[in-house]
């Protein structure tokens, strides 16, 4: 069986009754990861056992075994992959032969789509499912918070929805996040649903469109050096959260992240940036400063940009006291690297 997003959820009640591998894939990571995570709700309780793609190459008996073996306390199993490309081709190609079923299997391929070895040795098959998972629109990712945010108790409106899906970059799995911290803000469930408003998103959320910190992160990475004292003493009188606006900059930067995976080897970056503005995945009053942050980060650059601010993350959580220093320190150093 062979989905996209478009129709994944239509097909998901028949999938878990009839297969036993789930092959999720595309450009589209945290779709790919939604998907396994409903797929897994769906089966029910089970011990999960996660697996990577780089072990199952080094022993691709390992899958097969994992599959056909026993919990400990009799439960059932739901074994997790997490592959790179074809990695775990030779490890889903024992599983096949074996000539017992096991326990289902969930697998999330980063950098394959459903021309990729493994896809094409399970698409024809009965009992197996792969799924290809393309850049999502702000409209789809709006809708998919707002259902997962009444799953939780929580009512959002289509503009509040949009405006999460916006501030995490069209990451469902930031956007759930947000939405955890905001039924927990508001003791909001299932039984006891909840009406968020924009001032609750403003109170619980990391970032938002509306917080102020984008100044800051469009000055930094487009290498607007002059500008950053002003921004810096303006987060000071405003009381921004100094890791709360580097999660700002690691947003941005996934984001960029996206961009330039789907860019690949174009070379007009901006027509396609008319074009992800024209298909509603960027935001229209962002588009310029991505514009200009994409020339600046791609590549081995962008690379090394998201180390510095997982870096620069880690610094601020063990030394709060001098956040500050250290914060403007390390926005003074990525200013740098984006002007050169």
């Amino acid at each position: 069986m062979k989905v996209t997003q478009k129709n994944f959820a239509a097909s998901a009640g028949r999938a878990v009754k009839d297969c036993r591998i789930f092959y999720f894939c595309g450009p589209d990571e945290s779709g790919a990861s939604d998907a396994a995570a409903k797929i897994a709700g769906m089966l029910g309780e089970a011990e999960k056992v996660d697996l990577g793609g780089a072990e199952l190459k080094r022993d691709p008996v390992r899958l097969a075994d994992e599959a056909r073996s026993v919990s400990l306390f009799g439960d059932r199993r739901i074994i997790h992959v997490r592959a790179t490309g074809d990695d775990a081709y030779d490890a889903v190609e024992t599983l096949l032969q074996s000539p017992v079923d096991g326990w289902p299997v969930l697998i999330v391929a980063s950098s394959a789509t459903d021309k990729s070895r493994i896809a094409k040795l399970l698409e024809n098959r009965a009992d197996a499912l792969v799924g290809m998972f393309h850049p999502p629109d702000l409209k789809s990712v709006a809708g998919t918070i707002r259902s997962t945010a009444d799953g939780m108790g929580v009512r959002l409106t289509d503009e509040l929805s949009e405006r999460i899906a916006r501030a995490t970059a069209l990451d469902t799995r930031m956007a759930r996040s947000e939405l955890e911290k905001i039924a927990l803000y508001l003791d909001a469930s299932p039984q006891a649903p909840r009406t968020a408003s924009a001032a609750d998103l403003d109170e619980v959320c990391a970032v938002s469109e509306d917080d102020g910190m984008m100044p800051l992160v469009n000055a930094v990475l487009g290498g607007e050096a002059r500008r950053i004292p002003g921004e810096l003493a303006r987060m000071r009188e405003q009381g921004i959260n100094p890791v709360g606006l580097v999660l700002a900059f690691e947003r941005r930067a996934g984001q960029l992240v996206q961009l330039a995976g789907r860019l690949g080897e174009r070379g007009d970056i901006n027509a396609f940036m008319q074009q992800e503005s024209d298909a509603r995945r960027v935001f229209f009053r962002d588009r310029a400063d991505l514009t200009q942050q994409l020339k600046r980060w791609r590549g081995p650059r962008l690379i090394r940009l998201c180390e510095r601010l997982v870096m620069l993350h880690r610094t601020l959580i063990a030394d709060n006291r001098n956040g500050e220093l250290v914060l403007a320190q390390g926005l003074a150093e990525i200013a740098r690297a984006a002007a050169r």
